[in-house]
């Protein structure tokens, strides 16, 4: 009797990984993108990310202590995401009360009404991003000219809303390309757009650090970015003069903001890698609809919003086999 068996709960499997851990990886991630947005925009740019940053903290440790009455987490990392990522969809040039409502919303109705970290159905970051695109359209929307573009102006529009009011105004494909940048301004970043979504490498580079980290797996990144480029090259070779090319729908816009860095969120994303291709293949399809039919020129944030909530569902119907199960 003195050599009992003892058999601990699960699980059995154990990491050094922590919260905290995978949190600050996120954020060393998003450096290249961030310091790009700095050297196109400026200081501006860095006035958005430090006013998001400082105010997605306050209010998850203010509404924690007081409201909640629970230990703040503002230290795991999860809140300075929620700032950079915050600051990553909006304009350099948006008024700083702007930004605190917006963190506000994506902290305190995209997060810790759900009961935090963990809890949460929606991406925060999109919960607040979203709230200011409905609530101040103009100023969402109103892009500052990107100081590297050479161009005397105040503000710009991006690729996608060149393309969406052209076709809008029955201008062919061919003549809206002239006013287009090209392939290497957009993977450069030579564009006008919010910080976070004008350099397409500068998020690839994020991503594949946070696959090396394995704080990502490939699944959803691809089947977002390839169910768009798929659709987008269908329609665009049965009417080349009516749809634009897939390299402007993968290269612009915050597609690659949002595959990489936003439809991977952990809590929000399915936990199997069939459920994560099931996801991604519905954002991509839900993007491109709107970007193609819709009324905005972008549908990247709606749609991962839309498949947050179908993420339970998926979880539910694909699930992983059990051990020794048939």
């Amino acid at each position: 009797m003195s050599k009992i068996l003892t058999v601990s709960p699960s699980p059995h499997i154990h990491s050094d990984d922590t919260t905290s851990k995978i949190m600050y990886r996120v954020v060393y991630a998003m450096i290249p993108a961030l310091a790009w947005s700095v050297f196109v925009f400026g200081l501006d740019a860095l006035r958005v990310t430090l006013i998001a940053v400082a105010a997605c903290l306050a209010f998850e440790y203010l509404i924690q202590k007081y409201l909640m009455k629970v230990k703040p987490t503002v230290t795991d990392g999860s809140a300075l995401i929620t700032g950079i990522l915050m600051a990553f969809n909006v304009p350099a040039n948006i008024p700083w009360w702007i930004i605190v409502i917006g963190s506000l919303a994506a902290v305190g109705i995209g997060k810790l009404s759900f009961g935090g970290l963990g809890s949460n159905i929606f991406n925060p970051a999109l919960v607040g991003r979203v709230f200011l695109l409905i609530s101040f359209p103009v100023q969402m929307t109103s892009w500052p000219v990107n100081s590297r573009s050479g161009i005397d102006a105040v503000t710009s529009a991006t690729p996608l809303g060149i393309i969406k009011e052209g076709i809008t105004n029955g201008t062919p494909i061919s003549e809206i390309s002239a006013n287009l940048p090209s392939a290497m301004d957009m993977l450069f970043g030579n564009i006008g757009g919010s910080l976070g979504e004008i350099s397409a490498l500068m998020l690839i580079l994020g991503g594949i650090y946070m696959l090396w980290k394995k704080v990502i797996t490939w699944h959803v990144p691809v089947s977002v970015i390839g169910s768009v480029a798929l659709i987008s090259a269908i329609f665009w070779m049965i009417d080349p003069e009516t749809y634009i090319n897939p390299v402007y729908h993968i290269l612009t816009g915050g597609l690659m903001l949002g595959a990489i860095y936003m439809a991977t969120d952990m809590v929000t994303s399915p936990m199997t890698s069939k459920g994560q291709f099931i996801y991604g293949i519905g954002i991509g399809l839900i993007t491109i609809s709107i970007r193609l039919f819709g009324a905005y020129p972008e549908g990247i944030s709606f749609a991962i919003l839309i498949m947050n909530a179908f993420t339970p569902l998926i979880n539910y119907y694909v699930k992983p086999k059990r051990f020794g199960g048939k």
